[in-house]
């Protein structure tokens, strides 16, 4: 099995669709008509990226808008707040049912097949961050009740007072507005003076003083806890011990409903090429979701998102499938991720699954629920899947994201995935994106390998040894020259063999005509 392409040549002055220039985009491209995962995995790591069976490789130092490859390392990875905040929104929607409240602004623009920039999936909605109360601590609670008890104690005999009121403070912090304010009036309880049956009041500053030493004690050591105990303090009026260790992104994914949740969602992988049976019976109703978002989230018109566009864009994959022993359980090659609702699909992720990474391609869902943040949940849940098939297939670790576009603003989230790596656009090593964004800052073109005598090792070395298919004939190029009519030609096949480096063009079979 070999790969077989046609490289189509440097496009230069075309639309761009992230800064609205006209003519300011320039790549080069090639047409797939087969392709090993193998060849895919070293194509993209040097800067190459598929829509459909079309691969195209922006011209880094010419275009408008250079577009450096990024990935992330998921065996690392650690949610960030904004991340969790996502996944607990999906998860109080589907125990009960909740939904967020403030405006969904759509997701700002993504790639388009027509610019052929479509490796990039669904952009990130703007997350909300408030403040949320609900994680308040509950000594700080346990305050504000020994303060309302202070209160009770003090009421007169006549006429009713505002007081603050445990319960009133739960609501508040359950609504997620701010706590100050919150006044309710109660009546004063039955009976004169202090009630004797209840520990004498003590003052707020006391109490504060002791629960910061109780706070210190708990973070010294096992002895110095037993010694607090053997003062004949009660172990209940210690402050319950907190894990350092952080939630996984599993446990924020996988936490267990109740029995009675309100929704359940299904996560399906099915090949989508050659299309498994899964994939064909539901190819109708993933197609429907495909042109509502388009229409909905891209303004398309309903004449544009046809099935034969879907098909070419998100279905058509030049990649074939393999089934290597030491491989995941699912193969290798291009995959649709699909998410179901109820029995019903809402978002799909179309992936590709490669010798060492997952590399996500697109993602489309259902505008009706853009609450739910999805491109944020999916990428989510595709470095949790990453992860999962490491486990079975080790050297698969990487998580890729398509391009990173620091001159867009738009384009900028793939950064807050970490930890990443760009690739360095001439020596085609990956270096971490922290050191990467202050060159950025400077120059939208950049070399991130500070090392000036690096080359790129994967060169071309010896053009003769590239593969060419030509009349139903497999021959190296040296063999090629004898039936090569047009000298000029060699010019296009150099800029090929370059491109693509040396391993793919000893591999891949170039198609000549």
């Amino acid at each position: 099995m070999a790969s077989v392409v046609e490289y189509k040549g440097l496009k230069a002055g075309y639309h761009c669709g992230y800064c609205a220039s006209r003519e300011g985009k320039t790549s080069c491209g090639m047409w797939a008509h087969s392709l090993t995962v193998q060849d895919y995995q070293d194509l993209i790591d040097r800067g190459w990226r598929r829509s459909g069976k079309y691969l195209y490789k922006p011209v880094m130092n010419k275009t408008c808008c250079p577009q450096y490859t990024i990935r992330c390392r998921p065996l690392q990875f650690q949610p960030s707040k904004s991340h969790k905040k996502v996944l607990k929104k999906m998860l109080k929607f589907l125990a009960k049912g909740e939904i967020s409240k403030g405006s969904c602004e759509d997701e700002p623009m993504d790639s388009t097949m027509e610019d052929a920039v479509a490796g990039d999936f669904a952009l990130v909605n703007k997350l909300d961050i408030k403040c949320d109360l609900k994680t308040l601590s509950s000594d700080l609670k346990g305050g504000i009740e020994s303060e309302e008890k202070k209160k009770e104690n003090s009421l007169k005999k006549e006429g009713s007072k505002e007081l603050i009121h445990p319960q009133a403070i739960e609501e508040k912090l359950g609504s997620g507005e701010p706590s100050h304010s919150i006044k309710v009036h109660i009546g004063p309880k039955p009976g004169k003076g202090a009630d004797l049956s209840k520990p004498p009041c003590r003052k707020a500053k006391e109490m504060r003083k002791e629960r910061k030493r109780l706070k210190l004690m708990q973070q010294n050591s096992a002895g110095a806890f037993e010694g607090f105990q053997a003062q004949g303090q009660p172990a209940s009026l210690l402050p319950k011990a907190k894990s350092n260790q952080p939630k996984s992104l599993e446990d924020l994914i996988f936490e267990s409903l109740p029995e009675n949740a309100s929704h359940k969602l299904e996560v399906r992988v099915v090949r989508s090429s050659p299309p498994s049976p899964q994939f064909t019976a539901t190819f109708q109703e993933s197609y429907q979701v495909y042109k509502r978002y388009q229409m909905v989230i891209h303004k398309d018109p309903p004449d544009k998102p046809t099935v034969s566009q879907f098909t070419r864009f998100l279905v058509d994959s030049p990649l074939e499938a393999e089934y290597p022993a030491n491989g995941p359980e699912c193969g290798y090659g291009s995959f649709h991720q699909q998410y179901w609702l109820d029995g019903k699909i809402i978002a799909v992720g179309v992936i590709d699954i490669l010798p060492y990474c997952v590399s996500s391609v697109y993602l489309y869902y259902d505008p009706d629920y853009s609450f739910l943040s999805l491109g944020v949940y999916s990428a989510l849940r595709e470095i949790a899947f990453t992860k999962q098939l490491h486990e079975r297939a080790s050297q698969l670790s990487y998580y890729y994201m398509g391009f990173y576009i620091h001159s867009c603003p738009k384009m900028r989230y793939k950064g807050q995935y970490r930890p990443s790596d760009l690739l360095c656009p001439e020596t085609y090593v990956w270096v971490p994106i922290e050191q990467c964004l202050p060159s950025l800052d400077n120059s939208k073109y950049c070399r991130f390998n500070q090392d000036p005598q690096a080359v790129d090792e994967g060169r071309s070395k010896d053009l003769n040894r590239l593969r060419v298919l030509h009349r139903r004939s497999t021959m190296p190029y040296a063999v090629y020259k004898n039936y090569q009519e047009d000298p000029s030609e060699e010019e296009g096949v150099l800029e090929y063999a370059n491109l693509v480096g040396q391993k793919c063009a000893e591999r891949m079979l170039l198609f000549r005509n």
